[in-house]
């Protein structure tokens, strides 16, 4: 029997497990030690540490604190590494807990982090996805069903003290150029909501307060959200710390390229299942600085898409200048506006493209002035024809069901 070497009891708080961390410091001491070639089990909350909850109300997505994000079982130290090695990490299987088969989508206020479309979306609304074996359904969502590839949105190893502090200089000096933007430009260093694994006292103060949040992709990894980083993955992360420091969190049971919604995947509680191994001095070898990967084998069938094309000309029809930021937010626009002819309401639309199995590529950067993106539709998780006819989209849906909507507090 594989060994779990961090579990983690959904019935109670993150902060009373001290194999927990909700920030990335070099000095969180591990939380369990392996050896290279070992395999393993890991336990992890979902990402707000259980703040959301299985109903219809999206107040508790509004007034979520995203200070405590994201809980992260770790770090899980390995013998003999050492910096400039590559950890070898095999994804062998992950999956959901018998008690907790659900999941969450949400799109938070634009007062309290917003998401990739806050401008059209700028409240808070949630749809749970009820998980079955492999499928996933929604009762906020109708009309769509599809496989789920379960992946950990978050996934990597702890920095070192020096590039711990070039990350916080960094954003520190991007957040100043407009310190008063909402959503703010980034996430600095919190103490207040800080948990830092086994530190305790003066200890876990001094870390506390430089602490790196842990809601960007970083060069160790981090919260990248790569969909395809699923079962039969390997991935090969820098080492910047002795042993590693290897912690993982944020499980999705299916999610979008882009995660457009923020909170944007079908966002579970489970458990992974881990291989590790290592390649000494491999980040010099192979000129690695942020970490590669190999794809999961197992990836949902899906041979017909719709392809909806952005170019980077905004909302308001500003020219910019090869910006695959723009051009990807039209892409998204253009299936929402085509979603709704439909039936659907826009926010259903924009949960759709948040959760389900959608492709997004970067098609050409090269064409001035326009970059050009597209979004890759499956239409095989949808119940009825999505394609486009002579006769015009039937109208699936009645208006009757929506996603549950939480206006901003005055």
């Amino acid at each position: 029997m594989t060994e779990t070497i961090i579990k983690i009891d959904l019935n109670s708080s993150p902060y009373d497990n001290e194999s927990i961390h909700n920030r990335w410091h070099p000095d969180i001491p591990m939380a369990a030690m392996v050896k290279p070639g070992d395999d393993f089990k890991i336990e992890c909350y979902d990402w707000t540490g259980g703040q959301i909850a299985n109903d219809d109300d999206a107040a508790d997505v509004r007034d979520v604190d995203l200070s405590q994000v994201h809980f992260l079982s770790g770090p899980v130290g390995v013998e003999g590494a050492e910096p400039g090695d590559l950890l070898v990490v095999d994804i062998l299987d992950i999956g959901t807990f018998d008690e907790s088969l659900w999941g969450f989508n949400g799109f938070f206020s634009k007062k309290n982090g917003g998401g990739f479309l806050t401008e059209h979306f700028p409240e808070a609304q949630k749809s749970i996805w009820d998980i079955n074996g492999m499928f996933t359904k929604s009762r906020h969502v109708p009309g769509v069903e599809y496989a789920g590839l379960i992946h950990p949105g978050l996934i990597g190893c702890l920095p070192s003290k020096e590039m711990l502090e070039e990350w916080n200089t960094r954003e520190k000096a991007l957040y100043e150029t407009e310190p008063d933007r909402v959503p703010a430009l980034a996430t600095l260093p919190y103490a207040d909501t800080a948990h830092m694994g086994k530190l305790q006292g003066e200890e876990k103060a001094a870390a506390a307060a430089e602490g790196a949040r842990t809601v960007p992709p970083r060069e160790h990894g981090g919260n990248c959200d790569i969909k395809d980083l699923s079962r039969g993955s390997k991935v090969y992360f820098p080492v910047y710390v002795k042993d590693a420091g290897l912690s993982m969190g944020d499980l999705h049971f299916s999610q979008g390229d882009g995660e457009i919604t923020f909170c944007g995947a079908i966002e579970m509680a489970g458990w992974i299942h881990l291989r590790v191994n290592l390649i000494k001095g491999g980040m010099e070898k192979y000129g690695i600085k942020n970490p590669i990967f190999k794809p999961s084998p197992i990836t949902p069938k899906y041979d017909d898409y719709l392809i909806f094309e952005g170019i980077s000309v905004d909302e308001q029809g500003t020219q910019h200048y090869l910006d695959v930021h723009i051009a990807y937010r039209q892409a998204c626009l253009n299936a929402i506006n085509y979603l709704e002819k439909f039936g659907y309401t826009r926010a259903q639309a924009y949960a759709i493209l948040g959760t389900a199995p959608v492709q997004g590529h970067i098609s050409g950067v090269v064409d001035i002035p326009n970059a050009c993106a597209t979004l890759w539709l499956p239409t095989d998780i949808f119940e009825f024809d999505v394609q486009p006819g002579s006769d015009g989209p039937t109208q699936y849906l009645d208006g009757s069901i929506d996603v549950p909507l939480a206006p901003d507090k005055d």
